[in-house]
């Protein structure tokens, strides 16, 4: 067997931490949110309070300034588990990284604290009906309205989106120019016109709130 060398002990040590939770937190209530479709809300302000979402982010905004293998620790717990309800990972790997690195100044004093507490569950939302995950066949539209974009289209298959309060939503903002003209815009979880749709009914991931906006 291939000796892992990435992680050093201080990774371990946290991982024995993040093992621990997932043990006494998730594993006993798991089944349970099998069947109501969706895990706990709390679960992600307990996860919050031990560091665990959002590892990287800078300290200013309560985070870490953990290296990405603090991340990978996370994933790779979780799957070990074999919690499959945990949206962790599109919120800390993917989501949140977006408002870090391309967010204003606003947007990261905004949202980022709130995020790595777990008071704002966050989504990226791309896939379509119709068109899966090809970007370029997105028919969401966001036209420019004055200060505003009013956004037009429907998602599905979206990760986190019962609980998200903060999504990332890839539309057309200049349909005639292709991959150019394809913006991510934050959309607030209670915004004017937004609507969730079903909870879906999958064969897997049960206890993961997989839907449509």
């Amino acid at each position: 067997m291939i000796p892992r060398t990435v992680f050093e002990e201080e990774h371990e040590m946290f991982r024995s931490s993040v093992r621990r939770f997932l043990d006494e937190e998730v594993v006993p209530f798991h089944a349970q949110w099998e069947k109501d479709g969706q895990v706990d809300r709390e679960l992600w302000r307990k996860a919050g309070a031990q560091g665990y979402l959002v590892p990287q982010a800078p300290e200013i905004y309560g985070g870490a300034e953990a290296d990405f293998r603090y991340n990978a620790v996370i994933d790779e717990e979780v799957s070990r588990s074999g919690c499959t309800g945990l949206g962790w990972g599109v919120h800390s790997d993917i989501v949140v990284p977006y408002l870090m690195n391309y967010g204003s100044a606003a947007q990261k004093e905004r949202y980022i604290a709130a995020c790595v507490r777990g008071d704002i569950v966050t989504a990226i939302a791309m896939t379509e009906p119709g068109t899966g995950s090809d970007l370029q066949g997105i028919r969401t539209t966001a036209i420019a309205d004055g200060d505003d974009y009013v956004i037009n289209g429907s998602k599905t298959f979206i990760t986190n989106g019962q609980h998200a309060d903060l999504i990332v939503v890839v539309c057309k903002t200049d349909p005639s120019a292709g991959a150019a003209g394809t913006s991510l815009i934050l959309v607030e979880g209670d915004a004017e016109g937004f609507a969730r749709g079903r909870n879906l009914d999958k064969v897997g991931l049960k206890a993961q709130d997989t839907s449509e906006l």
